[in-house]
């Protein structure tokens, strides 16, 4: 994609959430050390574990992964499978109390508190399947860790990104035709927008990219090839998009650490992306090119 002149002559798109990124991705698991080791061959380190719950926290640069492993979370489809879902994510936002109580206006349902990772009241609505979207307005010098996390003093609070690596993006798998219902509730709820086809990024160019109000990150919408294989599979977040600003050397780096990428006809790396290998549970991580979240593109 080439980049615009002059991004300043581009309007502001609509925030109505004031939403400034992603603070954190929940993950759900019954098997918490083996996908913790997944998480630290791809540069996270835990550097927090929750006061009371089984919860730890994992960070590398600017991203934060919840590991939610308390037994009232998990989700009933992991405990047989023992397979890692997706289970939240958490949108930085002005004022969280405001955002939510927005988000109801515009139509979105409320989750009732629940126990779950975070002992703080952080307000939360569905998203899709039974996914939660949070919002937290603690990210700067207080967070929303300061209170229920307890820090693992012999780890850096504060691990540095391999190759540059920051939150890219969602992606999402929704049913047959569902597209546009989901492109209408995070434009009208969020101010989301469309980005045009002919715009694509990493190796796995399927579905739609939205872009985010804020412009640091993407969620991309991906239907089934084939409507009858959907039968069996519901709607959900299907795996996290990690921007490098040096693919190449992020593979690398990371090939070093023991992380396969996968390499056939039809997906490998390159320049602008890779796929990893199914790591803990099936569980793949895209790469995607892209500069630190927050500059120009």
């Amino acid at each position: 994609m080439t980049p615009p002149a002059d991004r300043e002559a581009i309007p502001e798109p609509r925030n109505p959430l004031g939403i400034d990124g992603v603070e954190f991705i929940e993950i759900a698991t019954s098997r918490p050390q083996a996908l913790g080791s997944v998480l630290e061959t791809l540069g996270f380190r835990p550097v927090a574990r929750h006061r009371s719950r089984e919860v730890e926290l994992y960070r590398q640069g600017t991203m934060n992964i919840v590991v939610n492993a308390q037994p009232a979370d998990v989700p009933l489809a992991v405990v047989p499978t023992e397979r890692p879902v997706i289970s939240a994510f958490a949108l930085r936002v002005r004022d969280a109390q405001v955002a939510f109580r927005r988000a109801l206006e515009l139509g979105a349902w409320e989750m009732p508190a629940r126990a779950q990772a975070m002992e703080l009241n952080i307000p939360a609505i569905h998203g899709v399947g039974e996914s939660l979207i949070y919002f937290v307005d603690r990210y700067g010098e207080f967070s929303i860790y300061d209170i229920d996390f307890r820090a693992i003093p012999t780890v850096e609070a504060h691990p540095p990104a391999v190759a540059g690596m920051h939150w890219f993006g969602i992606v999402q798998y929704v049913g047959p035709d569902r597209t546009a219902d989901w492109t209408a509730f995070y434009s009208q709820l969020m101010g989301f927008t469309p980005i045009p086809d002919e715009v694509r990024f990493g190796i796995m160019p399927s579905g739609l990219l939205l872009e985010s109000p804020c412009r640091k990150f993407f969620l991309q919408l991906i239907e089934p090839e084939d409507s009858a294989r959907f039968a069996d599979m519901d709607e959900h977040l299907q795996r996290i998009g990690i921007g490098t600003p040096d693919v190449p050397a992020a593979v690398a780096s990371l090939e070093k650490r023991g992380v396969g990428f996968l390499a056939t006809d039809r997906v490998k790396p390159s320049e602008r992306g890779a796929l990893t290998r199914p790591l803990a549970g099936g569980m793949m991580f895209e790469l995607v090119k892209s500069v630190r979240e927050g500059e120009a593109r």
